[in-house]
């Protein structure tokens, strides 16, 4: 039998005025989740705190429910500190999770994997004539 390894996750991060932006490429899971949390919480301590914490989630393989905890345990850092948790180009699958297990308003949900999920749930136009 071949063991595989486990695709590690990527983070980059993006420093900008009032903004941290993570870019996540890979899976978030048990492996994972702490490593971003970690960086998350670096992010929102470092030099005078950000207004939004991006987590750009276009890269995005997988997420397990120890991604999904860790996504709670930086929203709960963010809003003790007043910040805003974004996820930018949240893939569909992620969308999903946020929806079955009920936690889809804790996040600003941006970018073309939001918009397009949100399209989907949108009834086409009834024509007219």
């Amino acid at each position: 039998m071949n063991d595989l390894p486990c695709p590690p996750l990527a983070l980059e991060v993006e420093d900008g005025p009032g903004t941290v932006r993570l870019r996540l490429t890979g899976d978030l899971d048990y492996d994972t989740s702490e490593q971003l949390v970690e960086r998350a919480r670096a992010g929102l301590a470092a030099g005078p705190g950000p207004r939004d914490l991006m987590l750009d989630c276009s890269g995005l393989r997988l997420c397990d429910s120890s991604g999904v905890s860790a996504l709670l345990l930086i929203h709960r850092a963010t809003t003790a500190g007043g910040v805003a948790l974004h996820l930018e180009n949240a893939p569909a699958f992620l969308g999903r999770i946020l929806d079955v297990t009920g936690i889809r308003a804790l996040f600003v949900l941006d970018g073309d994997g939001a918009q397009a999920e949100r399209a989907q749930d949108v009834p086409p136009p009834v024509p007219s004539g």
